[in-house]
């Protein structure tokens, strides 16, 4: 059901957007079908605002079973789906969806971890989307802790953070310019500098 989100709290919104921030953005393309399309924008004359449900119980499994299929990889415990963090994804890909035509949420603090999946004139599903985060470990050295050189491997190191402990991620489709927008968010946040990952 769409609700019109009133100007003060999108200002609220917008201020919280800014205090996160982005640990690594990836702009791949992906010839899967979604699996979670947010609804159209809000209707000025709607009465109150309702949080948008972030995913189909279906994609919510999809986003768990491949994170925790890459963390076991590896021997880190699995993550834990966040319903508030989730909550707080759908806003914030709504958010970039209505404002800023499915763009990469651009942000310069925040206390949660962050990764995003863009893909375009294509759809994704979540489970692609988190694949392509993990599909960076090739890149990765863990004896140096570090990334082979032009290539970055941040959101892999994301998904496999020993103490991020859960997570909640949503997806938008803007469907003017033919883009899906996948963003995800870690508690705690991980891919710190000059610590390991696991």
């Amino acid at each position: 059901m769409d609700s019109f989100i009133p100007l003060h709290t999108q200002h609220i919104l917008l201020i919280t957007l800014v205090a996160l921030t982005m640990c690594t953005t990836l702009g791949i393309s992906s010839t899967l079908v979604p699996d979670v399309v947010l609804p159209p924008s809000p209707s000025p004359h709607a009465k109150a605002p309702v949080v948008p449900s972030p995913t189909k119980p279906n994609a919510t499994s999809e986003f768990l079973l491949a994170h925790n299929k890459a963390r076991s990889a590896v021997g880190v415990g699995p993550l834990q789906w966040s319903k508030k963090l989730a909550n707080e994804t759908s806003l914030l890909v709504r958010y970039q969806r209505n404002n800023m035509t499915c763009k990469f949420a651009e942000m310069k603090l925040t206390k949660h971890g962050m990764n995003q999946f863009w893909a375009s004139n294509m759809a994704v599903t979540p489970r692609r989307a988190v694949e392509s985060w993990v599909e960076k470990r090739k890149y990765y050295n863990h004896t140096t802790n570090t990334c082979a050189k032009s290539h970055n491997c941040g959101v892999y190191k994301q998904v496999v953070w020993r103490k991020s402990l859960e997570f909640g991620c949503a997806q938008a489709k803007c469907s003017k310019d033919h883009v899906t927008l996948t963003i995800c968010l870690y508690n705690p946040p991980g891919n710190i500098i000059g610590q390991k990952p696991y």
